[in-house]
């Protein structure tokens, strides 16, 4: 798995009142790049649910550098930060960049894998996990946990 971009168009509703993208806009594209990461790799929401399991976040957490105004080109870039070798833990890094490559936000986000039907926290168990997490692109200074 190469590294993982996706170019985002900022929609009006993701404004606020000083007219830059509002801060819970910036956990919203993090989120959703999540989700397209694993799906494109085959562990789809319709896995999770047939197998009862799900991610769980603890911590969720965005550092703003610059602005992002309506008219921004901005690009995403979503990469592993820390894991433990069996998926069970892990921390996610998005970075948010403009047009000119300024870094604008990091999103960092520590997670783990619930079971859905004990609502627990619980090691993955189908090998696609395992699998798709640990061919993720890593951060420059990744941490085998």
């Amino acid at each position: 798995m190469g590294i993982f971009t996706k170019e985002i168009s900022i929609r009006w509703s993701d404004l606020d009142p000083n007219f830059h993208m509002r801060h819970s806009a910036f956990y919203d594209f993090g989120a959703q790049h999540r989700i397209e990461v694993l799906e494109q790799h085959g562990l789809t929401m319709k896995v999770m649910q047939q197998q009862f399991f799900g991610p769980v976040l603890f911590r969720e957490e965005a550092i703003f550098r610059k602005e992002i105004h309506l008219s921004d080109t901005i690009t995403i870039t979503t990469k592993m930060g820390k894991m433990k070798a069996d998926a069970s833990r892990w921390t996610i890094v998005h970075e948010l960049r403009n047009q000119r490559d300024e870094l604008c936000a990091v999103i960092s986000v520590d997670g783990a894998w619930m079971d859905t039907k004990l609502r627990k926290l619980a090691s993955p168990t189908p090998q696609i996990v395992v699998d798709v997490m640990n061919a993720f692109p890593k951060t420059e200074d990744f941490i085998q946990l």
